[in-house]
């Protein structure tokens, strides 16, 4: 971090002496960082002004994915779903973050089953009873992102795909109550993949959360398998989403080479992911975007 006068005007833009406002936050900071711990650097801390935007960008994406289960049905394309996301973000003034982020072709990803992430939506994709389909929005408002994604079971299914889906949204939950200020990412992804580890699940190794709310994606990069005490420390005002993807056999993936997007189990047996983005503060984090 640059080293910045005590009387100087403080780095976060608040108009207070750097003494008076973060500089004993940079030198606890600093006190990690000499102890060989990764720390963020202040292009990963938001102000308050930047999270309540943030915020407001994430009531327009829970607002898309209220309307999606409201709407999702069997025999449905995930294409209706695209449609149903691209519709309902501009309505409400926002726009898709996924439509043309680094060449993607739809509004929103639906990744049904065995399909572990980014799943371009088709007219051809019908879905089925027993299906399970998470579907991922992300939404632009006045210059800020949000992200956050949710399961669906389409009709009946079996225990298995019940459980999964179960298990998925509790080791996001695990994630979320372990986030404390001071403490590490390594920390929280531990949490994550003990509780799909003793459940009988896995956790994908190379796909993982980021920070997000000015970009799409920003650092850090968030692992849901990392030990205790690794990775990064967490400080008030990161933003990052908890996104572990949990496969219900081995956590090997692959890209489909057709699409360059959709990414698969390696072992065919299905996945399922829940996603929040969460702001850290003094004393655990906020939930910004369920």
């Amino acid at each position: 971090m640059e080293k910045i006068g005590r009387n100087d005007p403080c780095w976060c833009g608040s108009g207070r002496k750097y003494k008076q406002c973060h500089e004993a936050f940079d030198e606890k900071i600093r006190s990690f960082a000499l102890q060989g711990h990764i720390v963020p650097d202040h292009s990963m801390i938001k102000t308050p002004e930047q999270i309540a935007g943030i915020r407001e960008s994430g009531l327009i994406n829970i607002a898309v994915l209220d309307y999606v289960a409201e709407n999702i049905r069997e025999g449905m394309s995930t294409a209706e779903i695209d449609r149903l996301v691209e519709s309902k973000t501009r309505e409400m003034g926002g726009i898709p973050a996924p439509l043309g982020y680094d060449g993607f072709p739809k509004s929103v990803c639906t990744s049904v089953n065995s399909q572990v992430c980014h799943g371009i939506p088709s007219e051809e994709d019908i879905l089925k009873n027993g299906d399970i389909v998470n579907v991922d929005a992300s939404t632009i408002y006045k210059g800020y992102f949000s992200d956050s994604s949710r399961m669906f079971i389409i009709g009946e299914t079996d225990e298995e795909k019940k459980k999964l889906v179960r298990v998925a949204k509790e080791c996001m939950e695990k994630g979320i109550e372990a986030v404390k200020p001071w403490t590490f990412l390594g920390d929280m992804a531990a949490a994550v993949n003990s509780h799909a580890k003793a459940n009988g699940c896995s956790i994908v190794i190379d796909m993982g959360g980021h920070g997000v709310g000015l970009e799409f994606h920003e650092d850090p990069f968030v692992s849901y398998v990392a030990p205790e005490g690794t990775e990064m420390l967490m400080v008030p005002g990161m933003v990052f989403t908890i996104e572990p993807m949990v496969n219900l056999g081995g956590p090997d993936i692959f890209v489909d080479d057709a699409n360059g997007w959709t990414i698969y189990t390696e072992d065919g047996k299905p996945s399922a992911q829940w996603e929040v983005t969460v702001a850290v503060t003094e004393d655990g984090c906020e939930v910004l975007v369920y």
